[in-house]
């Protein structure tokens, strides 16, 4: 009975375990996406700080170009550059909260294989397909 017990334990420990690093890769990818964003509008800025302010720049909208002030698209990508670091230090936040749970999972996990040595060379000995 306890060995069926510390099975399903496991087994939920498991699926815990590959969810919270399912998500945790989200995190991650959505933390890279968010820098490039972040580079590119930041590079976008630079670029407009040198344009003199009586050029003509234009927004790309699709495949076309519209006409837009300067100083429009220097406050869209100022907001780009907001919303881009906003974005990254609450995935951060996310991506903490995951490792800790992550830790916290795997340490359950040893315990629990401690405890019951005939699961573990059970597990040991089962084959990954």
């Amino acid at each position: 009975m306890a060995d069926e017990a510390n099975r399903t334990a496991f087994l939920e420990l498991q699926g815990r375990m590959i969810e919270t690093t399912s998500k945790f890769k989200q995190v991650q990818n959505q933390i890279r996406i968010k820098e490039g964003e972040k580079k590119r509008a930041f590079l976008t800025l630079e670029e407009l700080r040198q344009v003199p302010d009586d050029t003509n720049t234009y927004k790309s909208i699709g495949r076309t170009f519209v006409l837009e002030p300067k100083s429009v698209l220097m406050s869209e990508q100022e907001q780009k550059l907001k919303d881009s670091e906003t974005a990254i230090s609450s995935l951060q936040t996310s991506k903490e909260y995951l490792e800790k749970h992550m830790s916290e999972v795997e340490i359950n996990l040893r315990e629990l294989l401690q405890q019951d040595p005939a699961l573990a060379r059970q597990i040991m000995s089962m084959s990954v397909m």
